[in-house]
C-alpha cells in the first residue's frame, strides 16, 4: 500500500532530481565539448536520469532498483 507521505516525499525527491539532471544539460550545452564527448555525455546523463526515475518509481512499490 503506497500511503500519502511515501508520495509526497517521492514528488519532492523527483523535482529535487529533475533540476540536478537539468542542471547537468545545461551545462554540458553550456561547455560543448568536442563531438565525440559531447554525444557520449548526453547519452550517460539521459540513462543515468532514466534509470535514477525508474528506481523512483520502483521504490514506491517497495522493491528499488538500487537500494
Amino acid at each position: 500500500m503506497i500511503n500519502s507521505d511515501n508520495v509526497i516525499h517521492t514528488v519532492i525527491w523527483v523535482i529535487v532530481v529533475g533540476l540536478i539532471f537539468y542542471l547537468l544539460w545545461w551545462l554540458l550545452d553550456y561547455v560543448k565539448p568536442p563531438e565525440p564527448f559531447y554525444k557520449v555525455g548526453k547519452i550517460l546523463l539521459a540513462v543515468a536520469a532514466v534509470l535514477v526515475l525508474i528506481n523512483i518509481l520502483l521504490g514506491l512499490t517497495g522493491h528499488p532498483l538500487i537500494k
